[in-house]
């Protein structure tokens, strides 16, 4: 389910109603979250925000960042019509574990990677 892009359009809207909400100019609520009020004025004109800008933005609203991401590579469900490779999702969930070494970790992206392309090549040999 990788998503790439930022719905600038959704976060706006979710930030505005929230802004409405709560009683706030754009200038307060850019100091509540603790960006500059230029990055107010660049989201009204649907330009994405920064990494660390969109981060504040998304846990001031208190919502997943997911939220306000598009899929480029989904259907119209959303169902992803191409799976990430396991290794890349895993690798970032391995070198998060604290029980593990960087020598675990690679140790076991070798077997995880040794595993998969043996998968890879069964499904692409003719059955005989």
């Amino acid at each position: 389910m990788a998503r790439n892009r930022v719905n600038v359009a959704a976060l706006y809207a979710a930030l505005d109603a929230a802004r409405t909400t709560r009683g706030l100019s754009w200038r307060q609520l850019a100091g509540e979250v603790g960006v500059s009020p230029s990055t107010m004025t660049r989201l009204a004109n649907g330009h994405r925000p920064d990494v660390d800008a969109f981060a504040a933005l998304v846990q001031w609203l208190s919502l997943p960042a997911e939220n306000f991401m598009i899929d480029p590579g989904a259907d119209a469900e959303g169902k992803p019509t191409a799976e990430p490779e396991l290794l890349v999702q895993l690798a970032p969930l391995l070198r998060a574990r604290s029980d593990l070494g960087e020598e675990d970790v690679r140790y076991l992206e070798e077997v995880i990677g040794a595993a998969m392309r043996r998968f890879a090549s069964d499904r692409d040999s003719p059955v005989g």
